[in-house]
């Protein structure tokens, strides 16, 4: 099985499914949710058998990968490749696909075409999901960096709520202005290179001496794109209207798997390809980190609508990720690599959950619920551990990865670890405040409903189990991305900071 190729076919199954459930006869619309489970959870079970043949003592940057030349006259090659941070947010992306289409089982009550097209738009995006974390080809990820926006766009303005189509238009329009940036970026790249058949690989561009002001024009291009994506504060306020009028299980790919393209873009060029100038830009990219870290729990705060107040949390999540990427220590860069994990479940529960709520009381504003728990106190349960895991409880997945990038960025800026830390207070007051608001209280009278049914049981089971694995023991995953890390960090040439050993103990050491 050495030279068999994982990474493409888990991009050409879910091709091949949505290309099936697109060419189903109207009669059959009704069977396209089951095709979907069944070539979602085939595509899962490649990316086991991937991660099996990943082999954690490699020297090679790249595993798994497949070399072919695709526009040779531009030096555009069809290459694929993963390293540890790649394969895990792949494998991420197959596990929340086959949850969420099971979440989104009852999504589209009008069936027809616009059943089957939904799923097959959910199996296209998975497919270009794992194609954008694989490539080792600039070209070529910035293909996909693009061809993502496509069915995203359809499934918020097609299947969303009021307000979808000026939502998705704003999603593409925000985009598309930061993927022609970055396309001039990559041409620009491109020429600084060899050229030549595969002048666009990763490998043979990185270590380039480029001169510094040409370094830094580039790196600012491919960074604006990325941040866009992330997102970041000030690009950031297409997020919450599309994950506010997206189906759940949309928001949940949306935020949980697609903006970790920004921040996974950061390491993988800003970082590696641009090293010097990612060490002139960090101070402003801190900056800019801890205002997004602030901005996005204080508007979580301030929100009713249930949808946006989680979108907004998010904005808060993904400034602590990338104050970890830039931070340049391997313990926060670990943590953030390890948070962009943690993050995609702990929101996916949370949208998915907030869906089973919002799909029995008919509204997303927070002040139309209240007292909910005595009405399914198991529904309230699973909101309340995803909550907890998402605010960083101790023994839930989100607090090893906060604290490793907390703990990482005293490291080397003392005073910006110490405000950043105060967010673990904001982030217990959006949750709880929030669960209080809309679980606690008398009764609601005359609401009778279903707790969870068995399928959403399937639903929140293994994003749950991820809470328990990930908190209590992330070291698997950590042995996975640590050599990643390693390797990033002696790219860009930084090392981590001198323990500071204080006087007195100086003294009795020398003694």
């Amino acid at each position: 099985m050495d030279n068999f190729p994982w990474l493409t076919a888990m991009m050409v199954v879910p091709l091949i499914g949505a290309a099936l459930i697109a060419a189903l006869p109207s009669a059959m619309a009704a069977r396209a949710k089951e095709l979907a489970l069944a070539f979602s959870v085939a595509t899962l079970a490649l990316g086991v058998g991937a991660l099996t043949q990943f082999d954690l003592h490699s020297m090679q940057q790249f595993q798994l990968t497949e070399t072919h030349s695709w526009i040779e006259s531009f030096g555009v090659s069809y290459a694929l490749g993963v390293d540890g941070i790649a394969i895990t947010l792949i494998l991420m992306a197959a596990v929340l696909t086959p949850v969420c289409i099971l979440a989104a089982w009852h999504d589209v009550p009008e069936g027809g075409s616009r059943e089957k097209n939904y799923f097959a738009w959910t199996l296209l995006l998975l497919a270009f999901m794992v194609g954008v974390f694989a490539a080792t080809d600039v070209f070529l990820f910035y293909v996909f960096f693009e061809a993502m926006l496509i069915p995203v766009y359809f499934l918020i303005g097609g299947y969303g709520g009021p307000g979808r189509q000026a939502a998705a238009v704003k999603f593409l329009l925000f985009s598309l202005a930061g993927g022609l940036v970055m396309l001039a970026a990559v041409i620009g790249l491109y020429m600084q290179g060899p050229r030549g058949p595969q002048g666009f690989l990763i490998n043979s561009l990185t270590g380039l001496n480029i001169d510094p002001t040409t370094q830094k024009w580039l790196w600012l291009g491919f960074f604006i794109a990325f941040a866009v994506k992330a997102p970041m504060w000030p690009v950031h306020t297409w997020l919450p209207d599309a994950a506010g009028v997206a189906k759940p299980a949309t928001a949940t790919l949306l935020v949980g798997v697609l903006d970790k393209v920004g921040t996974y873009g950061m390491i993988r060029f800003c970082l590696q390809l641009f090293p010097d100038a990612s060490e002139w830009a960090t101070p402003v990219v801190i900056a800019l980190a801890v205002v997004s870290i602030f901005y996005g729990a204080f508007a979580a705060i301030a929100q009713n609508d249930l949808m946006r107040l989680i979108a907004y949390t998010s904005i808060s999540h993904f400034g602590l990720i990338v104050l970890g990427i830039f931070a340049m220590t391997t313990t926060a860069h670990a943590g953030a690599a390890l948070y962009m994990i943690n993050h995609g479940f702990s929101t996916a529960a949370l949208f998915l959950v907030a869906g089973m709520l919002i799909a029995r009381r008919g509204s997303t504003k927070i002040s139309d619920y209240g007292g909910w728990q005595r009405v399914v106190p198991a529904i309230a349960g699973v909101f309340l551990i995803s909550g907890l895991s998402s605010m960083a409880l101790p023994g839930l997945s989100s607090f090893v990865s906060e604290f490793l990038v907390l703990a990482g960025t005293f490291q080397r800026y003392k005073g910006v670890g110490a405000i950043a830390a105060l967010s673990i207070v904001l982030a217990a007051l959006y949750i709880l405040w929030m669960y209080k608001r809309m679980m606690t209280g008398p009764r609601p009278e005359g609401v009778v409903h279903r707790d969870l049914t068995w399928r959403e049981k399937f639903v929140v089971a293994p994003l749950i189990l991820s809470f328990l694995f990930l908190g209590v023991y992330p070291k698997p995953v950590l042995d996975i991305l640590n050599p990643a890390v390693q390797r990033v960090l002696t790219e860009v040439g930084v090392s981590d900071p001198s323990p500071v050993v204080p006087a007195a103990a100086a003294t009795e050491s020398e003694k």
